[in-house]
């Protein structure tokens, strides 16, 4: 299998990815709600351990829509696809010695993991949108970091709506590609032959 063959089933089959986005913008909510209503522990362990759960729950979104939910058994991506998610934890935990140090550190610092982690996106789905998306949160997370630390307290909500507005384009994407190999796949229709 070529690489943009498998690229195509990973869309097909994830539609797009949409999902995952979907999923991370709640959390993503809840972990800005707790920082500004509730304690940075909470915040930390929401958007810790929340994180375990997009896959589980974009996959229960997917199924809800009908459809596969999972690429099948042996697929070349599903390697890729698990190093990449594994990337989020594992970058989540500097995050939180950063807000151990400084609460105000946490968010920002995770926007800069999780859109990290969207660069292998790229090369996984075949989409540019994910490019944009990673620097979308990447940028966000540098600015709150290092040049306006006043965007701190609101970089989680900013992340929440640029995910959940990914979700958008990545879902229309898939979409249009799904209607397009199903007209490329049909029979053209035979013209109609009319004897005088």
């Amino acid at each position: 299998m070529d690489v943009t063959q498998a690229q195509r089933d990973v869309r097909r089959v994830y539609r797009g990815g949409f999902s995952g986005p979907l999923v991370s913008a709640f959390i993503w909510g809840a972990a800005a709600a707790a920082y500004q209503w509730w304690s940075p522990g909470a915040t930390m362990a929401i958007l810790f351990f929340g994180g375990m759960l997009i896959f589980p729950l974009s996959s229960l979104v997917l199924k809800a829509m009908g459809g596969p939910a999972f690429l099948p058994k042996g697929h070349p991506s599903i390697a890729l696809a698990m190093q990449s998610a594994f990337t989020v934890p594992l970058g989540l935990l500097v995050a939180i010695a950063l807000g151990l140090l400084d609460p105000s550190l946490f968010l920002p610092a995770s926007l800069i993991v999780v859109g990290a982690h969207y660069l292998t996106f790229i090369s996984l789905y075949g989409m540019r949108a994910y490019g944009v998306l990673a620097g979308v949160l990447v940028a966000v997370g540098a600015a709150a970091l290092f040049a306006v630390p006043s965007l701190r307290p609101m970089s989680g909500w900013i992340g929440a709506a640029a995910l959940l507005a990914a979700t958008v384009p990545l879902f229309l994407s898939a979409r249009s590609e799904s209607l397009e190999s199903r007209r490329e796949a049909s029979p053209a229709p035979q013209a109609q032959r009319f004897d005088s």
